[in-house]
């Protein structure tokens, strides 16, 4: 077992964004939320940057645009999605209900023990 405690987080009902994971010294290195949008909301372009991250679709639908381009991948209830490291994305709610999904987003290092990582 590692020096990292093992959690269990509770997701929240309301409607709004909820962290889970964030960083250090609770995890090492792996940032986590849960993300909340009303029908034609966006989280907004942003870029992974070092980072890839990890997407969970828990209810709805919409869609993941994704790098320079805007290439559409549909996503909803019950897909997964991989975002890279240094790629530009956005994810758009095209329903009726709300889209909610989990967001994990951890560094891109070499493959070695959580003591070695710096942030």
């Amino acid at each position: 077992m590692s020096q990292e405690e093992i959690l269990v987080i509770e997701l929240e009902t309301s409607a709004q964004f909820q962290k889970l994971l964030q960083g250090r010294p609770q995890t090492c290195g792996m940032r986590s939320g849960r993300v909340y949008l009303q029908p034609g909301e966006s989280c907004g372009q942003h870029s992974t940057n070092d980072r890839e991250e990890m997407l969970i679709f828990l209810s709805g639908k919409g869609v993941a645009l994704i790098g320079e381009e805007e290439n559409s991948f549909e996503v909803g209830e019950g897909k997964v999605a991989y975002i890279p490291p240094q790629t530009i994305h956005n994810i758009e709610n095209t329903g009726i209900e709300p889209l909610v999904y989990i967001y994990c987003v951890s560094p891109n290092l070499p493959r070695r023990g959580c003591s070695d990582t710096t942030l």
